[in-house]
Order: C-alpha cells, then structure tokens, then sequence
C-alpha cells in the first residue's frame, strides 16, 4: 500500500471522529443549545427575583419611615387609633395579604450525550475497517504476495580469468 492509502484512513478515523463529537458529543451544538436554554430560563427567574427584591425594599422602606403605610398596615391588623370606632361586619372574607411568587425550583438537567470514549472507539473501528477493505482490495489485485518466489541468485566467488603479467 503507498502512503495515500494509509492516509486516507488516518482521514476517515479523523473524519468520524470529528463527525460524531460535533453532533452527538459532549461538546455538540445540541448540548450547547440546551445549556443556552438554561441560562435564558435562569437568567429570567433572577431577574423576577431582583424585581422582587426590589419590591419588598421599598415596601420595608416606607414600613419603616412613612406613618400613613404604617397606619394602613395596622387598619388591615385590626388595630385602630385614638379616637376610632371599631365595627366588625362578619361573613365576609378577610382581606388577601399579596403573596410573592418567586417560582418553583429550577433543577439543572444535563443534555444528553455520547461519551467521547465512544465517539473514538467508533472512529477507530471505521478506520479500521477502512483499511482491511485497502488491503483486501491491493491483496485481490495483486499488489501484496505472500507467496515466497525463489529469485535466482549468484552464490559463491566470482572468478575472472584475466591474463597474468
């Protein structure tokens, strides 16, 4: 076999190896895209939990300076001030506290994939197919023998009968 042969199946092993990582690897634009879908997902609930946070700041802000919210708040406890009548109506619903969603809880998944143990393993096997069908192929048209041909071959001393002077 030349060396054409046997690069070609140092390209083919290459080739599917290099194939397989990029769509079904651990390193594959499917993975990858999963990954960036996490990202987005969590990326949206930080920032519904910043907007959040922000919310209860200012609410515990103005609990803590602004006397009129902090009357307000107290009305909605049932506490009344100096000077007010208190008159209880019953059979009606109390009133509903705003109850902050901050989402379920976000599990991460990992994407599926090939391991690259098996990406290799594969492309080994291909690249070795690969090159028993060369060598099959040269074996059939004759370019490998392995049958032992006596060459003839000159043994012994030559000896030239030159005149002596």
């Amino acid at each position: 076999m030349n060396r054409a042969k046997y690069l070609s199946v140092i390209f083919i092993g290459t080739l599917v190896y290099v194939l397989l990582s990029a769509t079904i690897g651990q390193n594959s634009l499917k993975c990858f895209n999963k990954m960036e879908e996490q990202k987005r997902i969590v990326s949206k609930r930080t920032t519904d939990i910043q907007n959040i946070n922000n919310e209860l700041q200012l609410e515990l802000t103005s609990l803590k300076s602004d006397k009129t919210v902090i009357a307000a708040y107290a009305r909605k406890m049932d506490y009344v001030s100096d000077g007010e009548k208190l008159v209880k109506i019953t059979g009606l619903k109390p009133a509903q506290t705003t109850l902050y969603d901050t989402g379920s809880v976000l599990r991460h998944e990992d994407p599926d994939f090939v391991s690259e143990r098996f990406c290799k393993m594969v492309a080994v096997i291909l690249a070795s197919l690969w090159l028993i069908i060369l060598f099959l192929y040269d074996l059939n048209k004759g370019n490998i023998s392995f049958k032992h041909e006596k060459k003839p071959m000159v043994t012994g001393v030559p000896i030239y009968d030159l005149p002596q002077i």
